[in-house]
């Protein structure tokens, strides 16, 4: 499946960290549980991703041939004092602005180590850009905002990568939960019911015994979940329910209950 432009990540990345910042600004709880990831607070979450902003800069800037220590990534740590929600938002605003920089510099076939095989920037900037939009989302449900809609062309590719990912974690760790993700005759199909055809929003996803693959198109598959594109993204990242308004499931819903529960990266 292609993917988007390397620019339009770039663009994406600096547009998903304004939202993301834009809960800080809010007033929001910095000690409000974050519901979606019960062990982190708001404020951790913030740091979290703006540590991993900072570590990929890294990697980028210096074309990374191997692993790096995320402590060694320049102003990885962030913020000193704790609960300052001005210099939080500030810090992920430069955070975001210096990875930005160097992915453009690096151009998306820049070497860069990653632990995906894919030793490029470009691989880069596809994963800031759905890691930001997915905690992005997080952080609006630790504050109590509701969530926006994801750009179509975005969305989309997240779920493509996200299914990446999972056939990747399948492969390479032989002991993870995603091992559990073969049935084989049996398939998930995910549909977005607010696109146009052109994008082809809908998604096959089979779970036979050599491994998860997937494409995109409209097929009959033992369950399938619909809705709006962005709902259909978060539920499938575990953000929202299944049973959140606007989805539908249809079918053998144990199916696509095991998939939430085994796709995964621990």
């Amino acid at each position: 499946m292609t993917r988007l432009a390397h620019d339009r990540y770039c663009d994406e990345v600096a547009h998903q960290a304004g939202r993301f910042g834009s809960v800080l600004s809010s007033g929001a709880d910095l000690s409000a549980t974050v519901p979606t990831c019960p062990d982190w607070t708001l404020e951790d979450l913030v740091r979290h991703v703006g540590r991993a902003l900072r570590w990929t800069e890294l990697i980028v800037r210096t074309r990374a041939q191997e692993d790096v220590p995320i402590d060694w990534a320049p102003g990885a740590a962030g913020p000193d004092a704790r609960g300052d929600a001005a210099a939080l938002e500030s810090w992920l605003a430069e955070s975001a602005a210096t990875v930005v920089r160097a992915l453009r510099e690096a151009g998306p076939d820049g070497r860069a180590w990653s632990w995906s095989g894919e030793h490029t920037a470009g691989f880069w900037a596809r994963r800031v850009t759905h890691e930001l939009v997915v905690h992005g989302a997080d952080a609006a449900l630790a504050a109590g905002r509701s969530l926006e809609p994801v750009a179509a062309d975005v969305a989309a590719d997240a779920i493509d990568e996200w299914l990446d990912i999972v056939r990747f974690v399948q492969r390479v760790v032989p002991d993870g939960p995603a091992q559990a993700l073969r049935a084989p005759g049996r398939s998930i199909h995910l549909h977005a019911t607010d696109t146009g055809a052109d994008l082809d929003a809908e998604w096959l996803i089979e779970l036979p015994e050599d491994g998860v693959t997937w494409r995109r198109g409209h097929e009959k598959a033992t369950v399938a979940l619909r809705g709006p594109l962005t709902d259909v993204l978060l539920a499938f990242y575990r953000r929202i329910p299944v049973d959140a308004p606007g989805l539908q499931v249809l079918g053998d819903r144990e199916l696509l209950e095991l998939w939430l529960e085994k796709a995964t990266f621990a």
